[in-house]
C-alpha cells in the first residue's frame, strides 16, 4: 500500500472540528517514524508539552517519565510511534489540560483510524482509558486498564496492550515499580514477538 502520509498530516493540520482547542493539530513526522513496528496512543496534546513542542510526549512531566517508560522497555523513540486519541488541546475554563470530551474523542477517531493505517504498526499500545476507548471506536475490543502489564491481543489485524497513561496521575491507580514493569514486559514480548524489526 502507497502511504499519502504527508497528505494525511496536511488534512490533518488543517482540522477544525472541535473549536476552541487550545493548539493546532499534533500529528507530523515528529510524531515518530512511519513503518514503526510499535504505535503508542496516548490522551491528548499537553498544555506544556505537544502543544508547545509540537511532539508528543516531550517537554512536560509526561514526557520525561514516557522516556523513563521507553527506556524500562528497551525501546528506542526513533523506532516508534506516538500519537493522541485526540490531536488538538482541551482545556477547561481556567486554561488548564482537561479530559478529552467524548465527541472530541469520537472526532478524531477518523485520523487515528488514517494513522494506525498510514504507519502499520504490529502492535498498538494504548496509554490509558480515553486511549482505549478511541481504539474501540476504531474497531471493537475487550482491553482494559485492568490487562496493563499483560500479553498483547490480536486487534484490527495487529495487536494491541494496554498502559497507564505517563502522567503523574496514574501513579494513583497504578504505582511507578509496577507500571515500571508493566513496560519491561511490553519491551520483551516486542522484542521476541516473530519477525521483530526494530
Amino acid at each position: 500500500m502507497v502511504r499519502d502520509v504527508a497528505g494525511l498530516f496536511a488534512r490533518a493540520a488543517k482540522c477544525t472540528r472541535c473549536p476552541g482547542m487550545g493548539c493546532a493539530p499534533v500529528l507530523s513526522l515528529a510524531n515518530g517514524r512511519v513503518g514503526a513496528r510499535v504505535m503508542f496512543v496516548g490522551e491528548a496534546p499537553g498544555r506544556l508539552g505537544a502543544a508547545k513542542t509540537g511532539v508528543p510526549f516531550s517537554g512536560d512531566m509526561a514526557g520525561q517519565r514516557f522516556e523513563r517508560l521507553l527506556a524500562a522497555s528497551e525501546l528506542r523513540r526513533e523506532h516508534v510511534f506516538a500519537t493522541n486519541a485526540v490531536l488538538c488541546l482541551p482545556l477547561d475554563d481556567a486554561g488548564r489540560n482537561r479530559t478529552p470530551k467524548t465527541r472530541e474523542v469520537r472526532a478524531c477517531t477518523g485520523w487515528l483510524r488514517e494513522t494506525i493505517d498510514a504507519v502499520e504498526p504490529d502492535i498498538v499500545v494504548a496509554m490509558g482509558r480515553v486511549a482505549l476507548n478511541a481504539l474501540h471506536l476504531v474497531a471493537p475490543h475487550n482491553v482494559s486498564l485492568s490487562d496493563a502489564g499483560s500479553t498483547p491481543v490480536a486487534w484490527n489485524g495487529r495487536e494491541l496492550a494496554a498502559v497507564y497513561h505517563p502522567g503523574a496521575r496514574s501513579q494513583m491507580h497504578r504505582p511507578w515499580e509496577f507500571q515500571i514493569e508493566d513496560w519491561r514486559r511490553l519491551g520483551r514480548w516486542v522484542r521476541t514477538a516473530q519477525n521483530f524489526r526494530p
